[in-house]
Formats: C-alpha cells, structure tokens, sequence
C-alpha cells in the first residue's frame, strides 16, 4: 500500500489539488481508503488527516469502511423507477444474496442505490465498479450476478452490458455542425482574437446551464482581470435527474468542445483548463485523455498552439459522485482537492476562482457553441431562436416517449412541438430542467423553450397519465435531501423536513395543517438556502402544489372536528406564525408532529 501511494501521490506531483483523483485510485484499488492510506496521503501531500478524512466522507463514491471487489450500484432516479427499477434490485438482491446497503458477509459483492448515473435513455442503468451498466433487466441482471459470482474480471464481462448510444434523434444548428480539427482556431486568429470575442457576443450566446449568464460578457470579466494567471474549466458535472446531452457531446463532439475551450483560453488568456468530468462517466475518461494527446500532437494543444506564442493545455478530473459539483464554486473547491461546498458569493468565479485565480467556468454545450460560432460567425448562430434567446437548445428527452435521446431545437420551440417529435400519447405532464426545475401540466404545452419562458439546463421528462404525480415529488425530494451537502442549516434540515413531511402525508398520515406547514418549509428553504440546490430543492412539490392542490388534499387523513371549530381561521393562524422573524425556532417548530 505505501508504495502504491507513494507512486500515485509522485504521479500527481505531491499536490493537495489532486487529492480528490488520489483517493479515487486508492478506492479503485483497495475497495475503501484505508486508515493507514489517510496516514501515508497526510504525509505525502503535506496535509492534515482531517482534510482527507472530510474529503472521503464528502463524495459518494468514496467510502472509509470497505465495499464489496464488485461494487454495484444501480440508478434510483425517476426515470428508472419508471422502467422497473424496484423490481430489478430485489431481484439483484436475491441473485447476489446481499441486502441493498450492505456487503455480502465473504466481501466479494455490495449492492447499493445512486443517483441518477446520466444514462435516463436507457435505463434502468447502474455502475459496476464505476463503469456503466445499461438497459439492464431480469436476463442481464442474472449474467452479472453470474458473472460476480464467478469473481470474472471486468475486462471479460460481455460487452454489450456496457454499449452506452448516443440516441441522436434531432440534430440542429450545432450537431449539424461538424467542425474539422483547428478549424475554430484557425479562423480566430484569421479573424482576431478581440474581434471572435465581438462575433461571440453578436452571437447572443448565453450560459447552457441554465441561468443563462451571457457567455462573452463572462469572458470579457475574465480578461480585463490583473491578475496574470487564468483558468477555463468546462462543468462536465451534469449531474441534474434527466440530464444526459454533455454525456453524448463529449462522446462525439469532444474535439468541438476542447477546441471552445481554446478558444476561451486565447481570448481569456488562460493557460491552463480543466474538464471536470462526472464520475459517473468514467467510461470516457480513456476516450478523452486519447483525444488530448492527438490534440497535442496535431499542435492544437501545447506551448505553442498552431504555432502561435499561446500556451494552452487541458487536464481531466473525475468526479466522485457529488450533484452539488455542478455549481462552479462547489466544482472549484472539488478541483482544489476540497469537499464540494459552494462558496459565498461575491467574488465570483471571474475574478477569484481556482486556487483564488480568474477562472471562466461554463458548460459542455456552452464550449461547443463557442467554437461552432467561431467558425461561423454570430449572426449565424443568432439566426435561430427569439429576442431574448438567441440560437438552440440541446435537450435530453426521457420517461414516457417512443424515442427517448437527444434532441436540438431553436430557442421558441413549443413544448407541444417537442412531445410529438419524441412519440408521447396521453401526457399527464413534463419536468422542464430536472428536479429544480417546473413541473408543467397538459394544460400548458402552448409554453416556450425560451430563457423568457421555460429555460432549462437540458432536462426534459415526460410522464404519461398512468403517473403518479406524488411519486415523481417524493423521488426528486428524497434526492435533494440526499443530495444536500449540508453546509447550511437551512438546507441540511429543511430537506429532510421537506420529505418527512411529505413522507407523512404521501402516507395518509397528515391533516390540512401538514399541507400549509409543508407549504411553509418550502417557502423557508427557497429562502434562506446557502446555494441554488436549496433555493431550488422545493421547486418539485411548489410547481405541483400549485397545479394539483386536490392531490395533496386527496391524501389527508379524515377528521372530524368538534362543532364550532374554524378550520380556516387555524390555517390562517398557522400562516401568521409561519411569517413570524424568528424563522430558525419555525424551521425547528415544524419539524415536530402537527396534528
């Protein structure tokens, strides 16, 4: 073990920024990290054990008590309950004889739920070790448990349990769009590096994330900075239940993606990118390093890009199972070897972001459009789309469709437009954005893809009237609690109040006053959350309360009250104290039993 480290820790240069990659190895290769690894790391990188201890307690896919030479961990998002997923983990489980949570008793195999593994067009899905798993049911599921019973390697497992497809089903502006090698650099420096950073304003281009900051007054912030050093980082971290597109765009569009981020690099005058890279695409770590290196042989990576006097190259991080790494200063901490906990805000990440740097972080399908406009020019992109929100949307399309994949529209786009391009009959409703975003009914498919209207990162679900909506808010409200990094007390304890509660009624168990308390909590958490994964973790219950209040009543237990009670004078009283300034002792308050 010691020399294991002491090579690993070598490779990565002794750097505490590498640690989150340093322990992922060590848990690759020892099933757990060991106490005596934290011991060797410590000393190794020149950092207290504590640091090591929080940071392995912090990802998911890091563990300090062992798990299992085969660790299985299949999806429990929505969109694989919806495709059986209940059923294939007990049938797992009985294959494997291990209960879900636990390891089997000789150590060979653990079994366990993960959130949302990117992989919603074909599910239900899961990992192996890191490594995807697809479309898996009953048959698949008993080679695997075949297959570990029989302690086969990896390597020999049949192939098509690991076939991850595109499902490219409308390509548009961007997809369309096939770049050669250098071609996006090559015209910026015909062009001029100012005059690209003007075309990608003309452009019109905003942030694919879905707040949808403009993505060349981003870029400029970047560059008038002082400070000498810059970075560019691209959010790789789709992490969103629903979101699978930048899984798909770095699998065939990955040299049109390293090339946007050169192109920042130029006109930031960064010398350094990262690709922060979900762990739960860790089946394309290989493919990507691979591309780099043609990149740096082909000159468009290096000391001198194309020849020019512009150093610029690009390093991969993995991930380690953390959904809150999608926010930038939560991404910027995990690449500074950090547990992933979003940073107050101001500064921002343009004037101090990695190691207190100017950093540029935007996202996969924002790099893309960058190098396609580069080549093309702004008026080009900016053709397509509305007013406010110029060019396309690329958007995962999943649940109840015939066709569930990728799909590319201009911004302006009905949502009905959507539902019959990916095959839907008898839609009770569609998730816009993931979890965090709306929840739209049937009465509103008039509604817009637009930044002014319905803006999404990407995430687009579509659910059929054999639905239960209750079940899809209690799914996403358990993965936020799930989920919360639990840096702030009103979303540590809020999200567990908020699925308690909901738990509670879901179960029969509430009366009118749960309904206006969970109301409440909801109101606090939006409120008074840290970061944006609080701000929003209440979204899924708000947008379905608001559009189904019958459904909620419909599961309250029946009372009787005696003669003369004013059931809607004690709700208003229960509103009033709800609005009262001493919020922290209400979060405690509604947290106990309300009937």
């Amino acid at each position: 073990m010691k020399e294991f480290i002491f090579d690993l820790a070598t490779i990565y240069g002794n750097q505490p920024t590498h640690l989150l990659q340093i322990l992922r190895a060590v848990q690759s290769r020892f099933h757990h990290v060991p106490e005596k690894a934290i011991e060797d790391i410590a000393a190794l990188l020149h950092i207290p054990r504590t640091r090591i201890i929080a940071v392995a307690e912090f990802y998911s896919f890091l563990h300090l008590s062992p798990r299992g030479r085969y660790e299985l961990l299949i999806s429990d998002s929505i969109t694989d309950h919806m495709l059986g997923k209940i059923e294939l983990m007990v049938y797992l489980s009985n294959k494997l004889r291990v209960a879900p949570g636990q390891l089997r008793q000789d150590g060979l195999v653990s079994l366990n739920n993960t959130s949302c593994t990117g992989l919603c067009d074909q599910g239900p899905a899961g990992l192996v070790n890191g490594y995807a798993l697809t479309k898996l049911d009953h048959t698949k599921a008993g080679i695997i448990a075949d297959l570990i019973n029989q302690t086969t390697p990896l390597p020999e497992w049949p192939s098509e349990l690991f076939s991850v497809t595109d499902n490219i089903y409308k390509p548009g502006l961007l997809l369309n769009c096939c770049l050669d090698k250098g071609a996006a650099l090559t015209s910026m420096f015909k062009r001029g590096v100012s005059e690209t950073l003007t075309e990608i304003d003309r452009s019109g281009l905003r942030g694919r994330g879905g707040a949808g900051f403009k993505t060349a007054l981003k870029w400029r912030f970047c560059s008038e900075e002082t400070e000498q050093e810059r970075y560019v980082v691209c959010n790789a971290d789709e992490g969103e239940p629903g979101t699978f597109k930048d899984r798909v765009l770095l699998n065939s569009y990955a040299h049109e993606v390293f090339e946007g981020m050169t192109v920042c690099a130029a006109i930031t005058g960064s010398t350094q990118g990262f690709l922060y890279l979900r762990g739960e695409y860790l089946f394309l770590y290989d493919k990507l390093q691979k591309i780099l290196d043609e990149r740096r042989q082909a000159g468009l990576l290096g000391a001198t890009v194309l020849g020019r006097n512009f150093n610029f190259d690009i390093e991969i991080h993995l991930g380690a199972g953390a959904y809150i790494c999608g926010e930038e200063s939560a991404l910027i901490e995990s690449l500074e070897g950090k547990p992933g906990i979003p940073r107050n805000r101001p500064p921002y990440p343009v004037t101090q972001g990695y190691l207190g740097k100017p950093t540029v972080v935007n996202n996969v399908e924002t790099f893309l459009a960058a190098a396609a406009i580069a080549v093309n020019g702004g008026n080009w992109f900016a053709s397509a789309g509305t007013e406010k929100s110029k060019g396309t949307k690329i958007l995962s399309i999943s649940g109840d469709c015939d066709r569930p994949g990728i799909y590319e529209y201009p911004f302006g786009t009905t949502i009905q437009d959507i539902l019959n391009d990916c095959g839907t009959s008898g839609v009770l409703g569609v998730q816009v954005g993931g979890p965090s975003g709306v929840f739209i009914s049937n009465k509103e498919f008039n509604r817009k893809l637009a930044f002014e209207d319905l803006a999404t990162g990407g995430s687009f679900i579509v659910f059929n009237n054999t639905r239960n909506i209750l079940d899809i808010v209690q799914n996403f409200t358990r993965f936020f609690a799930h989920e919360s990094c639990g840096f702030c007390t009103p979303c540590r304890v809020g999200t567990s109040l908020l699925r308690n509660q909901l738990d509670k009624i879901t179960g029969g168990h509430g009366s009118a006053g749960d309904v206006v308390a969970l109301e409440e909590i909801c109101q606090l958490v939006k409120t008074y959350s840290h970061c944006g994964l609080g701000q929003t973790a209440a979204n899924p219950i708000l947008s379905t309360l608001e559009r189904y209040p019958e459904l909620y009543q419909s599961q309250l237990k029946k009372i009787s009250y005696e003669p003369g009670f004013d059931l809607d004078a004690a709700l208003e009283t229960a509103r009033r104290m709800a609005n009262r300034n001493d919020k922290a002792a209400h979060l405690a308050q509604i947290g106990e039993d309300h009937d």
